[in-house]
């Protein structure tokens, strides 16, 4: 492989994560049919770490002043401390699912993430945003620990490669009644704790292997860069344009989108 394609294919994959990563349509998924179209080698966990980290940090930016704020309250006094204490812990309670079935069930997941199993998956993700789109509810409803352990367990389902984690938490919290506002912050948010988590494992795998990549000379450094910024980037402007489409704009075109390259996958 030259220089220049393994640059290129690092460029699209970093900008496949940052989309994907935000956009209802699978990230893992769609990295998984990337690699595997590009030809790159299937276990990049180095790569991995770095773009993972690259989108976790586009949310923080995105978000950066409702975290702040979160922050600053959190050890207030009165009714807007208690809000910020109360909104940071159904943060962590949406992650418990996530966190147990992740670290139960990560060899698992790994042996079956083939191109078919994908686009099962993408199936799957199609039917969540139809489903959400046409079930209207009567009333909006406020977060309760009770929606959020339901809203966490559909985060836990998108450790599937091909189910969307946006997709499954946006879709669960708009039939849960929640307000499509509410829906798209606090599906970003929750995803903060899982991605950290996730990469922090990624991480500690990385520093077990037998060549760490700090003393590793044949790393594609200058590739991934390229798609390390292009993942964060793209992560910005994919997390911004999903909060917008969620708040005033239908997300079918989403499920047709997961339908179609599902069908590819599992044909192809």
């Amino acid at each position: 492989m030259s220089e220049a394609w393994e640059t290129l294919s690092y460029l699209i994959l970093g900008l496949l994560q940052g989309l994907t990563e935000f956009l209802p349509v699978s990230s893992s998924g769609h990295l998984a049919l990337g690699t595997s179209m590009l030809q790159l080698p299937e276990e990049d966990l180095t790569f991995a770490v770095l773009v993972h980290g690259a989108t976790a940090l586009s949310t923080i930016v995105v978000f950066r002043s409702d975290i702040t704020r979160l922050f600053l309250h959190f050890f207030k006094h009165g009714d807007e401390g208690l809000r910020a204490r109360k909104y940071v812990g159904l943060i962590a309670l949406s992650a418990i699912p996530a966190a147990v079935i992740g670290l139960s069930m990560k060899d698992a997941i790994e042996n079956i993430a083939s191109t078919q199993f994908v686009g099962a998956m993408l199936l799957i993700t199609a039917v969540i945003l139809a489903i959400s789109q046409k079930v209207k509810a009567k009333f909006e409803k406020p977060l309760t620990s009770g929606n959020v352990i339901l809203i966490g367990l559909a985060q836990a389902m998108a450790i599937l490669p091909g189910i969307s984690r946006s997709g499954s938490t946006i879709g669960a919290a708009l039939l849960l009644g929640i307000s499509r506002a509410e829906a798209a912050k606090f599906s970003f948010l929750m995803a903060l704790p899982p991605i950290i988590g996730a990469n922090l494992l990624e991480i500690k795998d990385l520093t077990e292997v037998s060549e760490p990549f700090v003393n590793n000379s044949h790393l594609p450094v200058f590739g991934y860069t390229v798609g390390v910024v292009a993942a964060f980037l793209a992560g910005i402007a994919a997390c911004k344009w999903m909060v917008a489409l969620v708040k005033g704009a239908n997300l079918m075109w989403f499920a047709v989108y997961c339908l179609v390259v599902g069908m590819l996958a599992l044909l192809l």
